[in-house]
């Protein structure tokens, strides 16, 4: 299931980039360097938050009209605006519970020496492979 929230982020104009980020729906806080890792820390916020969460009871979106950036938490600190961001938390939830697992897999002796000489992660390779196959390649959180 997909959620969209609204999120107030404040950029600080601060040597490190720090973008104070407010999730008003979720009463969350965190902070992220630079706009990219903002958004990442702001998606990785809602999905902690609604992990344990049934799908049917999640908060409900507020309408980003109705929030006011004078209002917000770090108003004071910075130049704020409001962005929505999406996360598919059945995928959060996969992603988050990818604790590696030992695999005993039989490979051709000339690929082995092949790999090894190419300097490869077979076990790397391996995971690239199954997700492409499975369609999990797209899969971003």
């Amino acid at each position: 299931m997909t959620v969209v929230y609204p999120v107030i982020f404040t950029q600080t104009n601060d040597e490190n980039d720090t973008y104070l980020i407010e999730i008003p729906d979720l009463n969350g806080m965190t902070q992220g360097h630079g706009l990219s890792d903002a958004f990442l820390m702001a998606r990785d916020y809602i999905g902690n938050a609604l992990f344990d969460v049934p799908d049917n009871s999640f908060p409900e979106a507020t309408s980003p009209a109705s929030i006011s950036l004078e209002g917000g938490t770090f108003s004071e600190d910075g130049m704020s605006f409001i962005s929505l961001i999406d996360l598919d938390v059945e995928v959060y939830r996969r992603m988050a519970k990818s604790k590696a697992v030992r695999r005993n897999v039989s490979i051709p002796e000339y690929l082995n020496q092949a790999a090894d000489k190419a300097h490869l992660n077979v076990s790397r390779v391996l995971q690239e492979a199954l997700m492409e196959k499975l369609g999990f390649s797209n899969m971003m959180v």
